[in-house]
């Protein structure tokens, strides 16, 4: 497709959010009551809303955070805490419309580049669109004083599949989740699911009552939490008649005290709370599963040192004590033509296989950044509060929990990147820049998230493309709402780690 390059003048504006997902979603909404005055404008390369929950369409996609943290402040959940995709996408949908932001959004834009000026004081932004009703796409500019990242962590066009000796053999479909072709019949057929994390336990369970035999095959086992998908509390307050505001309110703050609670456990008694989560699991299974539970499914690392999988109604748990699915933990020596052969010298036969194998990490979308004509390295730079960057001038990034819901931190960035415009409409700057005061230079420079805290592959994979952090505030990331919900407001900003000009 041949690519046009447009001679219209850039578009201005004060704000460019990119992405329209949970992120990109909330940040215009709290842009447009925090800072009114602002112009701004949302860039996606999907064709809709969405993000996460328009890439993913693979049977059963779902939560696996509970949507009364995962929701935003501002708008209460009704529903029940794990929801659906589409539940989601109505969710936001109804945001959209209830504050009139669509006419702000522009779908189908992907971004190429960002070059920031210093003498223009703005970033200049291209992007691809396609052109209406012809098999072309042009590149269209942006001028933009401020710009918000919200595009999330990984890479949205494809996950990550490694490559196995003998793939190109194998006779069958091999399927990656986040690129979920329409076509796929699975009724009947030998599936293998490679994975054992979060889109595992969801698409089992949603596809075990077609298929011939679904096979989860894991390199090692993953921690799971049962229960049903309900609130008691929330169903109880609904029950009085308690505004939806409040119950929302009071929801997210048990949830919370539950989540903190839980974390510290796992780091303070890390082997009681591995012995719970195991009898749950067995309970799940009933009896007869003692040694699949001891072989398959207890993990060798102490919990939540990876993320760990609510299987709603142990539906997961269902399928395997049915028969309908089973687990196998093994390590892949190759495929065949009509399966794979494990390093035990066990073979399973399958017609799909499914590589529920993680994602690609993707730092800042992709985009070619470049400061006053210098290719801009993020590696090379060190984190403000884990959303901006030394050197970087006018840009945030939102990145949110790893173990609590994502959308608790973008709330809270979207405050903090909303009062720095007020702060510096206030002071008359039209620049800030994040730069190390003379009290932090030469201090110890560390990775983006402690490998020994929370190790998961893809983060594994791509660390070396993330910025480092510092050994002291206000140069880290915090991992910990609990600490962010009474800092992040209090922040300083004028204690010399942010320049204006």
């Amino acid at each position: 497709m041949a690519t046009a390059v447009s001679t219209a003048s850039p578009e201005t504006f004060d704000v460019m959010i990119v992405g329209a997902g949970i992120s990109g979603i909330g940040a215009a909404y709290h842009l447009q009551q925090q800072c009114p005055g602002k112009r701004y404008v949302v860039l996606e390369s999907q064709a809709g809303y969405g993000g996460t929950w328009r890439t993913h369409r693979y049977p059963g996609i779902r939560s696996d955070s509970d949507l009364f943290t995962f929701g935003y402040r501002f708008k209460p959940w009704m529903g029940a805490p794990i929801a659906t995709a589409a539940e989601i996408l109505k969710y936001m949908g109804d945001v959209i419309a209830e504050n009139q932001l669509a006419p702000h959004i522009r779908y189908r834009h992907g971004i190429v580049s960002a070059s920031w000026s210093s003498a223009d004081q703005r970033w200049l932004i291209e992007a691809t669109r396609p052109v209406p009703d012809e098999d072309r796409t042009e590149t269209v500019q942006f001028s933009v004083k401020f710009l918000w990242m919200c595009q999330g962590y990984y890479r949205h066009a494809e996950g990550y599949t490694p490559e196995w000796p003998g793939m190109a053999q194998f006779k069958g479909r091999i399927v990656h989740p986040q690129t979920w072709p329409d076509d796929l019949d699975l009724a009947g057929k030998r599936v293998v699911v490679i994975g054992s994390g979060a889109t595992a336990a969801t698409l089992i369970p949603a596809i075990a009552d077609q298929c011939a035999q679904v096979t989860m095959l894991q390199r090692s086992p993953t921690y799971f939490i049962t229960g049903r998908n309900a609130n008691e509390l929330a169903d109880t307050l609904r029950q009085l008649d308690i505004p939806a505001e409040w119950t929302h309110e009071i929801v997210r703050r048990k949830v919370l005290f539950d989540q903190a609670n839980f974390t510290r456990r796992c780091v303070a008694e890390p082997e009681v709370v591995k012995r719970e989560l195991l009898a749950g699991v067995s309970a799940a299974l009933g009896p007869g599963f003692e040694d699949q539970v001891q072989q398959h499914l207890t993990p060798r690392y102490r919990p939540w040192q990876q993320r760990i999988a609510f299987v709603p109604d142990a539906d997961l748990f269902k399928a395997v004590r049915s028969g309908k699915a089973a687990i196998v933990t093994d390590q892949i020596e190759s495929f065949t033509e009509t399966g794979i052969q494990l390093t035990s010298g066990q073979v399973l036969d399958a017609d799909v296989v499914i590589t529920a194998t993680g994602f690609n990490l993707s730092a800042l979308g992709d985009i070619h950044f470049t400061i006053d004509g210098a290719p801009l390295d993020f590696a090379d730079t060190i984190t403000w509060r884990g959303t901006m960057f030394t050197g970087v001038p006018n840009m945030a990034w939102v990145f949110g929990y790893f173990r609590a819901s994502w959308t608790l931190r973008a709330d809270l960035i979207a405050d903090l990147v909303c009062r720095l415009l007020q702060h510096m409409d206030a002071r008359g700057a039209s620049v800030v820049t994040p730069t190390l005061r003379p009290q932090d230079q030469g201090m110890p420079l560390l990775p983006w998230i402690d490998p020994q805290n929370f190790n998961p592959g893809y983060l594994a994979r791509g660390m070396a493309l993330l910025p480092r952090q510092g050994d002291h505030p206000p140069w880290q990331q915090s991992q910990d709402y609990a600490l962010d919900k009474d800092e992040l407001p209090k922040v300083d900003l004028d204690d010399g780690a942010l320049v204006y000009r």
